[in-house]
C-alpha cells in the first residue's frame, strides 16, 4: 500500500466483530506497522476459550497440539501493539467467552501497552439487548474512528 500514492499508509485502520474482531486483533499485532487504528467487537483473543466443535475440528485437542493454539491465538501477540486499540464486549456474551477478553485485557496490561476497552455488562453477543444499547455502541465505534482516524488529507 505504501506503493499506492493515493493511500495514506499511516491512517489504516480496521475493524470487525466475533471472528472479524479476532482477525482486527491479529492485524493490529502482527502487522503493527501497517494498521493504525483497530476496532474489535467481540473478538476471541484466545482460542483455547472458544467452542471446542469448532477449534477441536481445525486444531485437534490442545493437549497433543498446544504450540498450534499458541500460535493462533492472537493473546500470544499482544505486546507487539503499537496503534490505537478498541476492544468492546458484552459480559454476558453467549457466543465469545467474556473471559478471553479479560485475559486479553491482562496481556496488554502486562505489556504496558494502551488501549481503550467498553464494557457492556450482561450483554450478550450482539450486544444489543437494553435501551439505548446499539446507538451508544455504533456512537461509540464512530466517534473512535473519528479521533483516530480523522476525515481528509495528510
Amino acid at each position: 500500500m505504501r506503493s499506492w500514492r493515493w493511500v495514506d499508509s499511516s491512517r489504516i485502520g480496521v475493524w470487525g466483530w466475533s471472528g472479524g474482531g479476532s482477525t482486527t486483533l491479529n492485524l493490529m499485532f502482527r502487522h503493527a506497522d501497517l494498521y493504525h487504528t483497530g476496532m474489535a467487537v467481540a473478538p476471541m483473543a484466545d482460542i483455547r476459550l472458544y467452542d471446542t466443535i469448532y477449534q477441536e475440528r481445525y486444531y485437534g485437542l490442545p493437549q497433543q497440539n498446544a504450540a498450534d493454539y499458541n500460535e493462533g491465538s492472537s493473546l500470544t501477540f499482544a505486546d507487539r501493539l503499537r496503534g490505537n486499540l478498541l476492544v468492546v464486549h458484552g459480559s454476558g456474551d453467549d457466543n465469545v467467552h467474556y473471559a478471553s477478553t479479560e485475559r486479553l485485557v491482562n496481556a496488554l496490561v502486562a505489556a504496558n501497552r494502551p488501549f481503550t476497552m467498553m464494557a457492556y455488562p450482561n450483554r450478550t453477543h450482539c450486544i444489543c439487548e437494553g435501551e439505548g444499547t446499539s446507538l451508544h455502541l455504533y456512537s461509540l465505534l464512530t466517534s473512535y474512528l473519528q479521533k483516530n482516524l480523522p476525515a481528509g488529507s495528510r
